[in-house]
């Protein structure tokens, strides 16, 4: 018994009024990962084959594969033929399995061998599909606390989280072996969450583990879905792939939460953080000594009375607060103090025309008599003993001192700069 190829173009409405069945997959929701086969327009009147027996199947009858849908040839409970490719296929009593394995490879073929399907033929038949698709929302929270060990606040915190998670089928057949029960014909997600979802958990509880040992905040756990997807996929790989042909596609955390403790710690460590600050820290103790005169002033038992016990308290911890805000002080003062200072803008000391007027950097002419802004002179260079070209006073590459300049005397000799007598004439020089 098995199914082969019908031509498309064979299949009409006229097989509507034959009395060969036309098969195809039962009402499949998002949910459903198991649904049997049913017979196209039963309830139409032109249908005249009001009689026929319930799970057994024509010879020649049509069965429609649609899109994402396994579909598997039962003959006395036993799977005879299977595709995973759409289209419609006619059964057919004499022919073997055909095996469309479709996009799921060889690896559903070997599995049909392993398991040894097939059987003698009876006088039961039936079509089921299984749900290809991407099965989402399916809801999960856990049950207890579950530790998380946070580098950042050096403690070991408890977090709860909530969220969904989807799975997809991508061996069917091993899927139908191991995780549905044989007289099923209807099966939602739910029906088998159960034991699948207390293994979820564990696998969650190891992801978050190893989100720990990675070093990831526990704040960051939200948005790190993808991670934990990854981390629950490793986890699972073996018990959800390999021994029942499904594994996870995504975890959606919704929401995580701390128990109370670790919420203690949490708000403990972020309050010291801020008041780590001096500033903030002597802004907390100005407030505290407001908050502490307002309910002075309105205690009902007199304000007088009132004041003087505050007198008395603030007496003996007068001390610690003065400290306190010396210590703040003293803190903002250092941080102050290593703030670089805001370097004032150089004043600007212009230019002086020709015409003795006195104009701005930043014009162009004279504001008097219109001349131009003369060209800045070219700073003057000498060249050092070792090669260095410079405009100083010293050479920037050896430091020595630029020399001075020589002078001419009167008869137009040039003489050396540390001469004092003209060479040419005797005349001695005069600065």
């Amino acid at each position: 018994m098995g199914i082969v190829k019908a031509i498309a173009g064979a299949i009409g409405g006229g097989l509507a009024d034959t009395w060969l069945e036309v098969l195809e997959a039962d009402n499949m929701t998002d949910t459903t990962v198991l649904t049997s086969g049913v017979k196209v327009r039963r309830n139409d009147k032109r249908n005249a084959n009001k009689r026929g027996t319930d799970d057994l199947i024509t010879d020649g009858s049509i069965i429609h594969v649609g899109e994402n849908q396994f579909m598997m040839l039962l003959d006395g409970g036993k799977v005879v033929d299977y595709t995973a490719e759409s289209g419609y296929y006619k059964v057919d009593l004499k022919a073997t399995p055909s095996l469309f394995s479709g996009n799921l490879g060889a690896g559903i073929a070997e599995t049909f061998r392993r398991v040894k399907f097939g059987g003698v033929p009876s006088a039961k038949q039936t079509v089921l599909f299984v749900n290809l698709q991407e099965i989402k929302g399916i809801r999960f929270g856990t049950r207890a606390p579950i530790n998380y060990f946070d580098n950042f606040y050096n403690s070991e915190l408890f977090l709860r989280a909530h969220g969904t998670y989807s799975i997809k089928i991508v061996d069917p057949l091993k899927f139908y072996a191991e995780a549905i029960g044989k007289s099923s014909r209807r099966v939602d997600i739910q029906d088998i969450n159960e034991q699948y979802l207390n293994e979820f958990l564990e696998a969650l509880q190891s992801a978050i583990n190893r989100m720990s040992a990675d070093g990831i905040r526990i704040s960051y756990v939200t948005g790190k879905a993808q991670e934990v997807s990854r981390y629950m996929a490793e986890a699972l790989d073996e018990n959800w792939r390999n021994m029942r042909g499904m594994e996870i596609q995504a975890v959606g955390i919704a929401s995580v939460s701390y128990d109370e403790e670790s919420k203690e710690l949490i708000n403990l460590r972020n309050r010291g953080a801020m008041l780590s600050d001096p500033t903030v820290r002597e802004g907390y103790v100005q407030a505290t000594v407001a908050e502490g005169i307002k309910n002075a002033g309105s205690n009902p038992n007199g304000s007088a009375t009132a004041f003087m016990g505050m007198g008395l308290g603030m007496n003996a911890a007068g001390n610690f607060m003065a400290s306190a805000s010396a210590t703040n002080a003293q803190q903002m003062a250092m941080r102050a103090a290593a703030a670089p200072a805001p370097s004032a803008p150089a004043a600007s000391a212009g230019w002086t025309c020709s015409c003795g007027h006195t104009n701005p950097d930043t014009a162009k002419f004279c504001a008097d008599c219109g001349k131009a802004k003369p060209a800045p002179a070219a700073a003057e260079t000498w060249t050092c003993s070792c090669g260095q070209t410079n405009s100083g006073k010293f050479c920037s590459a050896c430091g020595t001192k630029r020399p001075d300049a020589g002078w001419t005397c009167t008869c137009g000799h040039a003489n050396a700069a540390g001469a004092k007598f003209c060479g040419e004439c005797g005349k001695k020089r005069e600065d």
